[in-house]
């Protein structure tokens, strides 16, 4: 009788559970999920990344917003332009901005603080060492992303004084054959490649979407740090300020420009002897001198050697 009443109790929990819908309930929760899922999986590949965000939405770009707003409080006021400048310079990488700079020195200090206590635990240092080592490490991940910066700025600099001479002659020549200096611009941004065809073309679309001549050219010398390409740029916009003729000023400018790349040429090959001194007396004469003396050394060795040993 007992086991028959602890039966109906459970029968009539059922019924009361099965009545009011809860059962049904999870089964519609769980069909429903199976839809939901397998309109997910049928959806196109745009809605799956909008409905399934990648990981770096969902934790790195969050992760580096909080160390960006960490690195703001850390830096000066006008850092922001100072970067944004280099960046130009730099030729603005792709996926580098301000922000993106300010978080990686946060993520600097503390990962390169890491590294320098494991390097000098390791090592078997003492606890002032591992300060120090800590500092340091320190340190270079805070400037890590400015010097990477700067090389890229420096090789950019470098490739654009390399190229200005050619593409000035070809922008004179186009000018003197007839096109006006927009025309001759993009003739030059088509024809070129590198950093400097880039700004050129850069030029080109500032002044089709509506800004001025001057004030394009302006912005030109303001991205970069080449003292050539500054000059040529304040040339150019005195000269359409004033109406001189853009053939001599380019003429005048080529032959300038071209003249500076000859004088730095002479001062690189004057400059070699003085870098060969180093090596050539470090390594060069040291190998030099034992390779002709060292038998007339050891000859007379030997023969001092010989000589005491009659006596």
């Amino acid at each position: 009788m007992l086991m028959l009443g602890i039966t109906g109790i459970f029968a009539g929990i059922f019924l009361s559970l099965t009545a009011v819908g809860v059962f049904t309930n999870e089964e519609r929760g769980i069909s429903k999920s199976l839809v939901v899922l397998d309109a997910f999986s049928n959806a196109p590949s745009s809605m799956q990344e909008e409905l399934d965000p990648s990981f770096n939405d969902r934790v790195l770009n969050p992760m580096l917003s909080r160390f960006t707003s960490l690195g703001k409080r850390l830096t000066p006021h006008d850092y922001a332009e100072r970067i944004q400048h280099k960046l130009d310079v730099a030729g603005n990488p792709v996926g580098w901005n301000v922000d993106r700079i300010v978080s990686l020195k946060v993520i600097g200090i503390g990962g390169g603080a890491f590294v320098g206590m494991l390097l000098a635990l390791l090592l078997g240092a003492g606890p002032v060492k591992i300060l120090g080592v800590i500092v340091v490490g320190a340190v270079l991940g805070y400037f890590g992303p400015n010097y990477y910066i700067y090389q890229k700025g420096y090789d950019r600099t470098q490739q654009m004084q390399r190229d200005l001479p050619d593409a000035l002659d070809l922008l004179s020549i186009s000018v003197e054959a007839g096109l006006g200096f927009d025309a001759a611009l993009a003739q030059v941004a088509r024809n070129t490649t590198g950093p400097l065809a880039h700004e050129l073309a850069r030029v080109l679309q500032e002044m089709q979407i509506g800004l001025g001549r001057a004030s394009a050219l302006r912005a030109l010398g303001e991205r970069s740090s080449l003292a050539d390409l500054r000059s040529f740029t304040s040339a150019m916009v005195q000269a359409d300020a004033f109406g001189i003729p853009m053939s001599k000023v380019l003429r005048v400018q080529s032959d300038e420009i071209r003249l500076k790349r000859r004088q730095r040429a002479e001062e690189k090959a004057q400059q070699v002897p003085v870098k060969m001194m180093i090596p050539l007396v470090l390594f060069i004469l040291p190998t030099l001198f034992i390779a002709v003396l060292g038998p007339a050394v050891i000859g007379m060795l030997g023969a001092f050697s010989s000589g005491g040993a009659m006596n």
